[in-house]
């Protein structure tokens, strides 16, 4: 399994651009018809253009016979010369709207599936991550997608398909050298285009790079705008945003000057081009093998045929730029789950669960191990609480209960049932938990509370506040339940943070619940009141208790302490005390520091 921070640099080895247009392709091929109906406008679309000439031509033939010409032309040239015009850019249109929601809805479902893969991937993953880089890279690979599929549809494959009637019609009508020296042109534009393309490339990654680079180095500063605060480093925040500006201005320069290069070379052999077939012409027409008409088609179909192709070379770049986007996405898609439901998973489905950790260990890397041979139980409807200095192991315990990450040794089990047996979704919906450090959505209070059960009515949020004891404080709001939170909750204190993660646990009621440190941030009086309400909320429900106060755990059924990661005491807490080991040196030691 791969655990990589992707935002940082692009994926390593050759770019397979087959392999990304393969992984795009089954997203449109879900709106066939819609396909097949918008390439057969394309088809009658290009046919109309390419008849326009051909029009022309017997039309100049006509009137060049002499001023009785004048009155002889046939009306059903000039009509089939306005139905041809009509034709072309009627069926052009009706192909852009019926394939118009084959691309938006393949925009739409590639967006989809990349949000909910990123949510499937394993907490490692996402410690490891970069918020600003992942969605920079996602925003751009959306965009990629439209990029390729508007260009591919609207200029390439009509192109190419002008390409090869206007050939068949130069071989078929004229001299061999027309179709020889359109063909010729061609190729060496495509060659000139691909090989500079893909040398410009590089410096179009690197931009690429360094945007994501500085997006995510701005997107952090800002996350953590009290801390720069703090500190006083907006100057420092400045400069190392600027650092990575100043990279990718470099880069930016040296893409434009490839622009140039490119754009002026691609010029140069359509100016050759054209300048070799219009002699061809003017030569034809003074031999008298070739009539004014021939000249004039001749000439509409070279400007037929080279205005695509002078876009052709801006679309080939742009098609290059969004299959590197798409990659980039892709990548992300193709990152693997570190934590996944076994085909046999089976849901949980109880309201009384029993949890035990049988000799569980654990460590976040190889190099070093958090746990070793944790056992404990907790019956159903029963409280265990787990105390122990910082780094013991203490809040791991809730994170592989919640499989966030699997055991490394040992087993977890809900009624004898391993967890990694159930499905995932149905294991954390049985369980609820009130983190240390809680943080909220930039939406409303309501919206915080209400996200522990979505479908909750209006009267189950509002007792549901109730219960955290914070439903008087959103009352006295000017906004009341409407009040923003702000980014991760900062307009709101600790405490009060605290207790929306309390009412939004209460509100999910799960059978399990764990209290990680739940009232740390809060006053003592405020603790008192909520501690009353955990105490009745946990009193049916089996509960996993995370705590530093002893005090608020003096009344759970068992304590564990905990050093380095193992159990070294357990037991209630008047026989923790009277064991005068290490709980009862912490429980004298707070004693002291609060009488203190």
């Amino acid at each position: 399994m791969r655990h990589t921070a992707p935002d940082s640099e692009a994926p390593s080895g050759p770019r397979n651009d087959w392999q990304t247009l393969k992984t795009l392709f089954p997203y449109l091929w879900r709106y066939k018809t819609r396909v097949v109906l918008a390439l057969s406008f394309l088809v009658l679309a290009k046919v109309a253009m390419v008849s326009i000439p051909l029009i022309l031509k017997h039309i100049v033939d006509d009137l060049s016979n002499g001023p009785k010409a004048l009155l002889a032309v046939p009306v059903g040239l000039i009509l089939a010369y306005g139905v041809l015009r009509l034709a072309s850019t009627a069926f052009g249109e009706l192909r852009d709207a019926v394939f118009a929601k084959v691309a938006q809805r393949a925009i739409r479902n590639v967006a989809l599936e990349t949000f909910n893969h990123l949510h499937k991937l394993s907490l490692r993953y996402h410690l490891n991550r970069q918020t600003g880089g992942v969605t920079r890279d996602i925003s751009r690979g959306t965009r990629g997608i439209g990029s390729l599929l508007s260009f591919m549809l609207f200029n390439i494959l009509p192109t190419i398909l002008e390409i090869g009637m206007i050939t068949a019609i130069l071989v078929t009508l004229y001299d061999w050298r027309f179709a020889v020296v359109t063909l010729g042109t061609i190729v060496v534009y495509t060659a000139f285009t691909v090989i500079v393309t893909e040398w410009r490339n590089k410096t179009r990654r690197e931009m690429n790079e360094l945007d994501s680079k500085a997006n995510t180095r701005a997107v952090d500063s800002l996350l953590n705008y009290e801390t720069v605060k703090y500190f006083g480093n907006e100057q420092w925040e400045a400069k190392r945003y600027d650092h990575a500006l100043e990279r990718w201005e470099d880069a930016a320069v040296k893409n434009e000057i490839s622009i140039g290069i490119l754009n002026s070379g691609q010029s140069g052999i359509i100016a050759v081009g054209i300048t070799i077939l219009v002699w061809l012409a003017a030569d034809g027409v003074a031999r008298g093998t070739m009539t004014l008409g021939d000249l004039v088609a001749v000439n509409a179909f070279l400007i037929q045929l080279y205005a695509p192709l002078n876009i052709l070379g801006m679309a080939y770049r742009e098609i290059k730029q969004a299959l590197t986007d798409m990659e980039r996405m892709f990548s992300l898609m193709r990152e693997d789950a570190e934590i996944e439901d076994a085909p046999d998973a089976v849901p949980l489905a109880t309201r009384s669960a029993t949890v035990e950790f049988a000799g569980v260990d654990f460590g976040y890397d190889a190099k070093r191990q958090i746990l070793h041979g944790v056992d404990f139980r907790i019956p159903a409807g029963q409280t265990v609480a787990v105390v122990g200095s910082s780094g013991a192991g203490k809040s791991t315990l809730s994170k592989l209960l919640y499989r966030f990450y699997d055991v490394g040794g040992g087993v977890i089990r809900i009624n004898g049932a391993d967890v990694r047996t159930l499905t995932q979704a149905s294991l954390r919906a049985h369980i609820g938990i009130v983190p240390q450090d809680t943080v909220l959505f930039n939406d409303t209070i309501y919206y915080n509370i209400a996200y522990g059960r979505p479908d909750a009515t209006r009267e189950e949020v509002m007792e549901a506040a109730r219960s955290a004891s914070i439903l008087h404080f959103i009352e006295s709001l000017p906004d009341k339940w409407d009040t923003t939170v702000g980014e991760r909750g900062l307009k709101l204190s600790g405490g009060e943070k605290q207790r929306v993660a309390i009412a939004r646990t209460i509100l999910k009621n799960p059978p399990i619940l764990i209290f990680d440190e739940a009232t740390s941030a809060l006053d003592s009086q405020t603790e008192k009141a909520i501690q009353a309400e955990l105490a009745q909320i946990s009193a049916s429900r089996t509960t996993l208790i995370i705590a530093h106060r002893l005090s608020t755990i003096i009344d759970a059924d068992e304590i564990l302490v905990m050093e380095h990661g193992r159990v070294v005491e357990r037991g209630p807490h008047r026989e923790l005390l009277a064991q005068e080991g290490v709980y009862a040196k912490m429980w004298a030691l707070q004693l002291s520091e609060e009488e203190a």
